[in-house]
């Protein structure tokens, strides 16, 4: 087997890892494939008889790329029309099974760390998602290990005030979903304000690009009137329930194109966040399952 051989082969065994590292810490399916390319560039050049964990070592290359690149979206950001989500995966049934991981990638979670800057972000997800240790995320951020625990202190704590509150049981999450099944094919207004969280937040990602809301939409009247109209829209289309972020989702397709991924997040039995995601070029994504791994 010669040395491109061995790297590849490798790689190819770590891959999922790094791509959920590099998603993790960008919430960009898009910009963790250029991670990948680029550790895989990186990576091709090494002497891997020098390398005594090739786990640790490839994922210490993609954080190190995935951060850089982070501190370049971070600008990005600043020009984007509108609110921001992060771009949807259809992530297969076992994800959800994985209760950290699901956590991990949900929309409302993805968001929490939108508040964290580049490094706290790379450290919080390394540390709380991978638990890679303090050493391990020191080279991969170039801090020393002792700021790095301080850095993860700090996030950690930011998260604990912003993260969605507590683990929601499989029958909440399928007895709410089943509630918003019926009263969506009913037109069942009430049903929609039963279903959803008196604070629930509806959020729409257009980019610029397509018609979205303009503006975070709260509380569970005024979501179920805008959710009856937007629906009441669908001739022509369709709506197919899946998993998103390993989450309950709606695709609203017309003519075969995605043209709408809403994820559903529950808390405490009720619907308490609608992430519609209507930017063309966050749906590209949607034609495969993406396996995530820890």
């Amino acid at each position: 087997m010669t040395g491109t051989d061995r790297a590849t082969e490798v790689f190819v065994a770590h891959r999922n890892l790094l791509f959920t590292v590099a998603y993790e810490i960008l919430g960009s399916a898009a910009d963790a494939e250029d991670v990948l390319q680029e550790t895989w560039l990186r990576w091709v050049k090494v002497d891997l008889d020098t390398v005594q964990d090739h786990r640790a070592y490839l994922v210490r290359i993609a954080s190190r790329q995935a951060l850089q690149r982070l501190r370049t979206l971070g600008r990005r950001k600043e020009s984007y029309v509108g609110p921001w989500l992060p771009e949807p995966l259809l992530t297969a049934p076992d994800v959800a099974e994985d209760i950290e991981l699901a956590d991990s990638i949900s929309m409302a979670m993805l968001l929490v760390m939108e508040t964290l800057t580049p490094t706290e972000r790379a450290v919080f997800v390394l540390r709380e998602v991978f638990g890679l240790d303090y050493d391990e995320i020191a080279e991969a951020v170039d801090k020393k290990p002792d700021a790095v625990r301080q850095i993860a202190h700090r996030a950690r704590s930011h998260v604990a005030a912003r993260r969605p509150r507590g683990v929601v049981s499989a029958d909440q999450t399928r007895d709410a979903l089943e509630a918003f099944q019926r009263a969506v094919n009913t037109g069942d207004i009430q049903g929609l304000v039963d279903i959803l969280a008196p604070d629930v937040v509806f959020l729409g990602d257009g980019g610029g690009v397509v018609q979205a809301l303009p503006r975070p939409v709260v509380g569970a009247e005024k979501v179920a009137r805008l959710l009856s109209v937007s629906l009441a829209n669908l001739a022509g289309g369709t709506l197919e329930m899946t998993q998103i972020n390993g989450q309950p989702a709606l695709i609203i397709r017309f003519t075969d194109e995605v043209d709408t991924v809403t994820v559903l997040h529950v808390e405490d039995g009720k619907i308490a966040g609608l992430y519609a995601v209507r930017n063309p070029a966050k749906l590209s994504h949607l034609t495969e399952q993406i396996p995530l791994t820890r």
